[in-house]
């Protein structure tokens, strides 16, 4: 649960049929306003649990999010992003959370892992598609004891191909709070509302036809 929009719609399908333990993970980005949304979003569906572990990503680098050295994209058009692989690709994120969250799963008993990645409107990270998502299920039955024992642990990814104002449509649907979401990837006080994430997000509510509570710098 990263305290985006769409983690936070994930996590209200998996509260509707499931008690959830959730996992944010604090990797080392540039700012903490993901985190403050977390705590928000875990209080208000009254989570099981919540656990906010420190994996330092930073420490590797790489990423526009994570690293000092590697600047922002903020000047492309919509039309552009998911034609490359962007700066703000960090290294190994979903694969590390993953992990982590199989952890956790065998730990509490779980038998699913929720995962908002979504492989229609986002910014083209290969860790967020189909195929990365079926892989890793095969990798999770191979070296867990709950796969190994014929108890696999079932990864379920509700918005992988759902567009951005389809995630939204439902989310609204759901009662999810996108007032207490954070997506951008500045900091600031305000969303900048030009970098992809921010450009991908207006874009859903836009086509939704859905006003986002937020606020924006412009």
């Amino acid at each position: 649960m990263s305290g985006g929009l769409d983690s936070a719609t994930c996590l209200a399908i998996a509260s509707k049929d499931y008690e959830v333990h959730a996992l944010t993970i604090d990797y080392g980005s540039k700012h903490s306003r993901e985190l403050d949304s977390a705590r928000n979003l875990a209080g208000h569906f009254e989570v099981a649990s919540h656990r906010i572990l420190k994996v330092d990503l930073n420490a590797i680098g790489g990423s526009s999010l994570t690293d000092e050295k590697v600047l922002l994209d903020t000047g492309k058009n919509l039309d552009e992003i998911g034609n490359e692989i962007p700066s703000s690709y960090v290294p190994a994120r979903n694969m590390t959370f993953l992990s982590l969250a199989i952890g956790l799963a065998e730990v509490v008993d779980a038998k699913s892992i929720f995962i908002g990645a979504n492989a229609v409107d986002y910014s083209g990270y290969p860790d967020c598609r189909p195929e990365f998502i079926e892989s890793f299920q095969k990798t999770a039955e191979l070296g867990t004891k709950a796969g190994v024992e014929g108890n696999p642990i079932k990864i379920i990814a509700p918005l992988l191909k759902l567009s951005k104002s389809e995630i939204i449509q439902k989310g609204k649907q759901m009662n999810v709070p996108f007032f207490l979401t954070w997506t951008c990837y500045s900091g600031e006080a305000r969303a900048c509302g030009k970098c992809e994430a921010c450009l991908l997000r207006l874009e859903g509510f836009r086509e939704a036809g859905i006003d986002d509570p937020i606020r924006y710098e412009n």
